[in-house]
């Protein structure tokens, strides 16, 4: 290449360079420093309506799980202003504020042992004591709780920092779900299980100090100006004190990520080695456990039907390297010993679910076939005593053929004739009737 063509290549690299710059700059549309801080501050507060609204929303998230609505859970962590002090102490170790650490972590204390004590309250009052899944789902923290609560929190604060605030905070806050697992908490009190209570204070954690990293991060990536102190001493006593809370906060979450990592890559590897390796015509995995412990992981299956040969045990134990379980250990149980342990209702369950699955498409069309083949009431006498001006009309259950998406349905058409216009409210009237004289699910009228 010639000098002026090495000129134009790096003009052009330049330029490149430039626009991706200015299209990922974070400091665009920044608001000023002192209002972020400012508004942080406010919102780590929980006292007069922060503090009810808190209240009102953890009872909503309580009820959402109690009767296992996605939709109503959501709607609290809509309103719910836990994401506040988990931000205000982000901030304060952003820009050294001591003040604003301790306030931020006093709040969260309290906002967080009032939310246990009113779930716990909500579950203990509750006739409705059976854990649903969108309870159980939040026992067991996995991998994409970190990433979930870390990049979740990168949005929140970039939303905060902006001069005009966008919809990015409800998302976070339905996103990173802070809410569930303290409703999960209380839960756990009420019904005395340790077990979901540890779990549920896990996630919780986790979420917190992952989304107190990210904000921090932030912070650090947009230069917010350091508090300044007066004397040299002080600010060295704080600086260790904000190094002490977040070696605390963080160290443990960085041990916990890695026990989750660990976990999920196990559970991974493992449901792919029972997918690949129990592939057999007359013997099936009924029930699978995958136990995990960082010395020695277990996998145990029950199987039924015919017995697998100690040769075929062996031979697929001896694979278990090429999914990275080398170091756990299979545990089958089958013929006298699975039968001990077989629960026969539960494979009642599972056979007639794959029964329903198979017939499901046969039943359709049977039932299909009913209701084309159900006979209609003769309801002249009614239609007259009804309707004097109507003079005539038919009535009977058709196949409708849908042009714009596969399938047909069934469907009632009644045409009627009458001696002068039908008015639309007499139009309506007897539609309503038609549909609950005949009993079907739907009638099309069709008037001349």
């Amino acid at each position: 290449m010639t000098e002026q063509q090495n000129k134009k290549a790096g003009q052009l690299f330049r330029i490149i360079k430039l626009s991706i710059a200015r299209r990922f700059d974070l400091h665009l549309d920044k608001a000023d420093e002192e209002e972020v801080v400012d508004y942080i501050k406010r919102n780590s507060d929980f006292r007069g309506a922060n503090l009810w609204t808190l209240i009102f929303a953890i009872l909503v998230a309580s009820i959402g799980l109690n009767v296992n609505s996605t939709a109503v859970i959501i709607g609290a962590m809509l309103i719910s202003p836990l994401m506040g002090p988990i931000m205000g102490v982000g901030l304060g170790v952003g820009i050294s504020d001591f003040q604003l650490v301790k306030k931020g972590l006093r709040n969260l204390m309290i906002a967080t042992l009032i939310s246990i004590a009113v779930s716990a309250l909500y579950f203990w009052v509750t006739p409705l004591h059976e854990a649903q899944s969108e309870l159980l789902s939040r026992t067991t923290p996995s991998l994409w709780d970190v990433f979930i609560a870390f990049f979740g929190g990168l949005a929140g604060i970039v939303a905060q920092t902006r001069k005009e605030k966008s919809n990015v905070i409800p998302g976070v806050a339905i996103a990173t779900a802070l809410m569930p697992p303290l409703c999960t908490a209380g839960f756990a009190i009420a019904s005395g299980n340790l077990y979901y209570f540890l779990g549920a204070i896990y996630l919780y954690f986790i979420n917190s100090v992952f989304i107190c990293i990210s904000t921090y991060l932030i912070v650090r990536f947009l230069r917010f100006a350091k508090k300044h102190f007066e004397n040299a001493e002080t600010e060295r006593k704080v600086n260790r004190y904000i190094l002490i809370i977040v070696a605390v906060a963080v160290l443990p979450s960085i041990y916990l990520a890695y026990g989750i990592v660990d976990k999920s890559i196990f559970e991974n590897n493992a449901q792919k080695f029972i997918n690949d390796q129990f592939r057999f015509t007359s013997t099936q995995v009924i029930n699978k456990t995958l136990r995990y412990n960082r010395d020695k992981n277990e996998i145990d299956l029950l199987l039924i039907g015919t017995e697998l040969p100690k040769r075929t045990i062996d031979s697929i134990k001896g694979k278990m390297k090429d999914y990275k379980l080398a170091n756990a250990k299979l545990l089958i149980r089958q013929g006298l010993d699975a039968k001990q342990e077989i629960d026969f209702s539960q494979i009642k369950a599972s056979i007639m679910e794959d029964v329903f699955k198979k017939d499901s498409t046969a039943n359709t069309a049977v039932n299909k076939k009913k209701a084309l083949q159900k006979a209609l009431p003769d309801i002249r006498s009614e239609l007259t005593a009804l309707y004097p001006e109507m003079t005539d009309y038919l009535a009977a259950n058709t196949v409708v053929e849908k042009l714009n998406t596969p399938g047909r349905d069934t469907l009632t058409v009644v045409v009627a004739s009458f001696s002068k216009p039908a008015k639309r409210i007499d139009r309506t009237k007897l539609r309503s009737w038609l549909k609950s004289r005949l009993d079907v699910d739907s009638v099309r009228l069709i008037i001349p």
